[in-house]
């Protein structure tokens, strides 16, 4: 039996981001024809919550998406700061080439003190860039957040740059870290905008990507897996927030790790070990050695608790690497909340 946070900061962002995820997930399945599974996890046997997420793969539409919702809470814990943290974070991976992916996070985090903040993500990243769809997406989240779309679209920038192949991620990136204005009603109003508009126009461009897609080629194939590798390497080498929840606890690797894509080359996320510095190029052969000896892997729920494990091996062997991933403006203080 889960447990749920009963500050009511907490009970209106758990209401938010589990109506934000059935709003994707309705959206999604009406699109895709195909119903989502539903795998629900506990932390501590639900006595400090836990989380539901929803996921299909191997449909016409979707290589992989991942739509999961989570409460954190230690309000019967006088040994911890951290009161509670709600999250919904998914990730959309099409099958066509020409279909982007998108990533979308919302997320509360309040400490006892009665101090919280808000985390806004909402990033397209797409195989093969079309520039018509990037504006679309831009202009809405523009429209949904237009007093802080320009200092979150240069943190997003920012945390989404890979400095190891000298690129960003995606093509647009809105991210918005340890935001409150002090008014938690509008803040609050906020996420709610950004997270219905990023949802709702990605559904769009998805639906448009799909209705006008012509027969793959194995030219767009080959682009889409190259691509897919670097998405896995981000995820795995600097995203703080994935490395946060897997040393946070290992109760939800497989829904922290379902950002990642169904396949990657193995022989191409390799060729970028030389280009990395001490000690994240032994970050990167844990990667490599936790994936299947051959050059297209196909990356399943073994895989990622592999994964999962070495990432999370390599930080409690060189905690000072934390202080290499990307960060926006601030750094959240996640892993030592929850301490």
């Amino acid at each position: 039996m889960r447990c749920y946070a009963q500050s009511s900061g907490a009970r209106d962002a758990l209401q938010l981001v589990e109506s934000l995820q059935q709003r994707f997930v309705s959206a999604l399945e009406k699109l895709g024809g195909a119903a989502f599974n539903s795998v629900e996890w506990l932390r501590d046997d639900g006595r400090h919550g836990g989380g539901c997420r929803y996921g299909i793969e191997d449909t016409a539409l979707l290589g992989r998406a991942s739509v999961n919702v989570s409460q954190v809470h230690y309000e019967d814990d006088p040994d911890r700061l951290l009161g509670s943290a709600t999250a919904i974070s998914t990730i959309v991976h099409p099958v066509h080439p020409l279909a982007p992916s998108v990533h979308i996070h919302i997320s509360w985090t309040e400490q006892k003190s009665g101090c919280g903040y808000w985390r806004m993500m909402a990033d397209l990243n797409p195989s093969i860039p079309d520039e018509a769809a990037c504006n679309r997406f831009r202009e809405a989240i523009k429209s949904a957040a237009p007093d802080s779309f320009n200092e979150a679209t240069l943190q997003g920038d920012r945390y989404f740059y890979i400095p190891t192949l000298n690129r960003h991620r995606g093509i647009f990136h809105f991210y918005l870290e340890s935001y409150n204005t002090g008014i938690f009603d509008a803040d609050l109003t906020l996420a709610r905008s950004v997270g219905q508009a990023s949802i709702d126009r990605y559904i769009e461009i998805l639906q448009t990507a799909s209705e006008g897609a012509t027969a793959v080629d194995e030219a767009q194939k080959m682009v889409q897996l190259a691509y897919h590798t670097l998405y896995f390497f981000q995820v795995l080498t600097l995203d703080r927030g994935t490395t946060a929840g897997l040393m946070v606890h290992s109760e939800n690797d497989i829904g922290i790790l379902g950002s990642l894509p169904a396949r990657i080359d193995k022989n191409l996320l390799a060729s970028w070990r030389s280009r990395m510095t001490e000690p994240q190029d032994r970050l990167l052969d844990r990667i490599l050695k936790a994936l299947p000896n051959q050059g297209v892997c196909e990356i399943g729920n073994a895989e990622k608790q592999k994964l999962a494990d070495a990432v999370r091996n390599h930080y409690l062997k060189y905690p000072d690497a934390l202080d290499l991933q990307a960060s926006g403006n601030s750094r959240p203080p996640t892993i030592e909340n929850h301490r």
